[in-house]
């Protein structure tokens, strides 16, 4: 890892490369690099509710082909479930970190998760129930963790966090708050993309890789803070201020995910 990137070469008047060009070119030195994607938002365009995102036909295709030239040094860091992401690509079964790392497919495919307690069950019924009143609020049952989506519903945003925080000092110490785009989740506090990423680059077939990370959210900082650390590169899709209004940590800018994808396209041919 002493060849650390130095990925602000180019600079726009933000102070962030913008060009996914440079991104292309870093990226096709394939023994180099160990790339961590986030799904939503990222890979994939954000759509009104969970369920409603479109995955390109071609895109599952195009990551295998990528993670064959890293020699398997490819996996998803996401906050779905691994089920769920599962069947966004099959028939491909990728190294995964779900529910922000509180569930893990190693590359042997060897598979750690928490599981939820049914105190937690019992909890999540009662935010449900609690929520249904709540018109244009969407409650995702993530198994051991439990979103709530206000997309549909900005107005509530408010009353939400205020649902969200109780149930949070009800689930106790082992359970946080994260904070996304339009969406709160409860989830396991042990649970960090970032020690994902940790993680998986002690594997074989990532380890000696430097980690790229890329994702486009708050939930994506933790990412971005183990690749700088790491020396390797961390990409955000997007603009450089965070919904909380702070910049990100993030080295590098893509201005959306249609354009990660051409670039991933690219690297696949």
């Amino acid at each position: 890892m002493s060849q650390q990137a130095k990925p602000r070469e180019a600079r726009d008047s933000s102070g962030f490369t913008p060009s996914g060009a440079v991104v292309s070119g870093l990226l096709r030195d394939f023994d180099r690099w160990a790339l961590f994607l986030d799904i939503d938002g990222t890979l994939i365009d954000l759509a009104a509710t969970p369920d409603g995102i479109v995955v390109p036909p071609n895109l599952p295709t195009t990551l295998h082909t990528i993670s064959k030239k890293l020699g398997g040094a490819l996996a998803l860091v996401t906050g779905r479930a691994l089920p769920y992401a599962d069947r966004l690509f099959e028939p491909y079964r990728f190294p995964i970190a779900g529910l922000h790392g509180a569930e893990r497919r190693m590359s042997d495919g060897l598979i750690e998760r928490v599981t939820a307690t049914p105190e937690f069950e019992v909890l999540k019924e009662r935010l449900a129930t609690e929520a249904a009143g709540l018109d244009g609020v969407l409650i995702e049952d993530k198994g051991a963790a439990i979103g709530a989506h206000y997309r549909q519903a900005p107005q509530l945003q408010a009353q939400l966090e205020a649902l969200m925080e109780r149930a949070a000092i009800d689930a106790g110490s082992d359970f946080i708050l994260q904070r996304g785009k339009m969406v709160i989740e409860l989830r396991p506090a042990r649970a960090s993309k970032g020690e994902s990423v940790r993680h998986f680059l002690s594997e074989p077939c990532f380890e000696g890789r430097l980690p790229v990370a890329i994702g486009d959210d708050l939930t994506d900082e933790a990412m971005f803070a183990t690749a700088n650390a790491l020396g390797g590169l961390s990409i955000r899709i997007g603009e450089a201020t965070l919904p909380d209004g702070k910049t990100t940590q993030a080295a590098m800018l893509i201005s959306s995910a249609a354009e990660l994808r051409d670039i991933l396209a690219g690297l696949s041919r």
